[in-house]
C-alpha cells in the first residue's frame, strides 16, 4: 500500500458511471447532484499510476429543482477520495452555468449529465469550466461490504422479530 497517491485521473468506471445516467433519469425533472470519488488504479488491478473514478457521494438534504440542485456544504465531510462533481441538466444542455463554475472549485473534474441521460449525453469540465476528457473504464469495482447481505438474510431477520428472541427488527415491537 502507498502512503501518496497519484493526483493522475485516469477516468471513470464503467458502473459508475452507468449508476450516474440511471440516477440523473431517476431524478428528472429535478437535477440530479453528487459528488465523484476515486480509488486509487492498484486497488482496481490497473498496472498504471493515477486514480479510477469508482463513487458517487450524496449529502443528505441535498435540494433539488428543475432548475438547480443545492447541497448543504456543511454536510460534505472532508473525504480524501473527493475528485469532483457529477450533476444533471434535465434540459439537456451539456456546458456548464455561470451558478456551476461557481461551484467547480474542489476536485479536478466535474460532470454534466443532459435529458435524455444516454451514453451519449455528458460532459467533463476543468475547474474553469473547459471541457476535458475522461475516460470510461472497464474494472472490476472494488468489493464494498457495507450492505453485505441477501434476501434470505431479510427474511430470516423480519422472521426473528416476529418471535421471542429479538433481531434486528425487534425494537420495532
Amino acid at each position: 500500500m502507498r502512503l501518496f497517491r497519484s493526483d493522475d485521473l485516469l477516468g471513470i468506471a464503467r458502473e459508475t458511471m452507468e449508476f450516474v445516467l440511471e440516477a440523473s433519469e431517476a431524478t428528472h425533472p429535478n437535477e440530479y447532484m453528487g459528488f465523484l470519488r476515486a480509488d486509487d488504479a492498484s486497488a482496481l488491478d490497473i498496472d498504471r499510476d493515477g486514480q479510477v473514478i469508482t463513487d458517487v457521494l450524496v449529502i443528505p438534504g441535498t435540494e433539488s429543482s428543475p432548475m438547480s440542485a443545492s447541497v448543504r456544504s456543511h454536510m460534505k465531510p472532508n473525504d480524501m477520495r473527493s475528485v469532483g462533481s457529477v450533476h444533471s441538466h434535465p434540459n439537456g444542455v451539456l456546458r456548464p452555468s455561470d451558478a456551476d463554475l461557481a461551484t467547480f472549485g474542489q476536485g479536478e473534474v466535474h460532470v454534466i449529465v443532459g435529458a435524455p441521460y444516454g451514453w451519449g449525453d455528458w460532459k467533463a469540465f476543468d475547474n474553469e469550466g473547459n471541457q476535458r476528457t475522461l475516460e470510461v473504464l472497464d474494472v472490476e469495482m472494488p468489493d464494498e461490504h457495507f450492505f453485505d447481505f441477501t434476501q434470505e438474510d431479510i427474511d430470516r431477520e423480519l422472521g426473528d422479530a416476529n418471535d421471542d428472541r429479538g433481531g434486528f427488527l425487534s425494537w420495532l415491537r
